[in-house]
């Protein structure tokens, strides 16, 4: 999906990350990634940090969000900004999807490594 101008979600694969999540890879370049992320019930994204920064929508359901240790919950149509290195996670209420975009790229999400 590499500088790809569309991305339609029915043709990207999802992919399992953790138990009870899920992500598709929407189009990239090297600034900029879109990643749709799906939990199941009680499904957790662990506590983490990255250097990107990181701005995500909540497209669907129910979240609790950590970050920096504070924990809100967020519910559909709300958004959070992770900024980098800063400790974040979440857990989901109900099934619920999250839209991620992260400057810059992740190059760990995509396989084999990012090259132009």
């Amino acid at each position: 999906m590499k500088n790809q101008a569309f991305a339609h979600m029915d043709s990207l694969e999802w992919e399992s990350v953790d138990p009870g999540v899920s992500r598709k890879i929407g189009p990239y370049s090297e600034s900029l990634m879109a990643v749709c992320v799906k939990f199941e019930t009680g499904a957790v994204g662990a506590l983490h940090h990255h250097p990107h920064t990181q701005i995500s929508f909540v497209e669907s359901g129910s979240l609790e969000v950590t970050i920096d240790g504070t924990t809100e919950t967020l519910q559909r149509g709300d958004f959070f900004l992770a900024r980098p290195d800063l400790e974040h996670g979440v857990k989901a209420l109900e099934p619920s999807v999250l839209i991620d975009v992260f400057n810059p790229m992740r190059a760990d999400f995509v396989s084999p490594a990012v090259s132009d």
